[in-house]
Parts: structure tokens; sequence; C-alpha cells
């Protein structure tokens, strides 16, 4: 799910979609309008999912799409090998996810995590 906000709208730390990727917001710096342009903000920012830098320029009135980002807390099953299998503590559907290299060796069945899901992808966050 998304929604449209104005580029002025936007703030570090919050989330934005490029290139069909959510992306946190790094750093936001404006121009001033000129003599026949109008103020124009440059976009840095990072993607959730494969953490590559991406930046972008647009007119601050300019509309972008903003994901919704749904954070929520899990419980560990199992684990396989690379992969985790996690119940979902308000709705307990089970899902499998890949284990992230720096969380390795973190996970133990019974133990608790965070989680994010934006736009059909997931993340585990923190242990």
């Amino acid at each position: 799910m998304k929604e449209l906000a104005e580029v002025r709208e936007l703030k570090v730390n919050r989330y934005i979609i490029i290139d069909d990727e959510p992306c946190k917001i790094m750093s936001i710096s404006t121009s001033k309008p000129g003599k026949h342009g109008e103020a124009k903000a440059r976009i840095e920012a990072i993607g959730i999912f494969d953490e590559q830098k991406r930046s972008i320029v647009h007119p601050v009135k300019h509309k972008v799409q903003v994901p919704m980002i749904d954070k929520r807390t899990a419980q560990v099953l199992a684990i396989m090998g690379d992969q985790v299998q996690l119940m979902d503590m308000e709705t307990y559907q089970t899902f499998e996810m890949p284990i992230p290299e720096e969380l390795k060796g973190q996970l133990e069945p019974g133990k608790e995590i965070q989680y994010l899901e934006a736009l059909g992808k997931k993340k585990i966050t923190r242990t």
C-alpha cells in the first residue's frame, strides 16, 4: 500500500518510494526558487530491502509516492539453515524469511523479533 505526498512534506528518517523500492530518507536539501523556476529538493535515500543509495531531484510541489510501512512483532518458531520460520504475534500467520547476515547466530526458537513489511516485502529489523 502506498499514498501520495508532496516533496515539501517529506522529512529525514521517513520513507519514500524510488524506482518501485521503499527507501529511508537520509537527507533533503532544497534550493531557492530562481527567476524562471520553482524551488527544487534533492532527496538522498537508502533502499530498505536492497540497501542501495538513490537520489532524486523534484520541485517541492511535486507529488511522490510514500509507502505504508507496517512494523510488527513475530515469534521465531524454527531455524532451518539460512531460513527462519516466524509467527506474527497479532494475526498468528506463519511465514518463512531469510536470516539477515547481521542477525545470524542471534535468533533462537521462542524469541520475539521485530520486522517491517512494505510493498509485499518483509525484513527482520531487530531481535
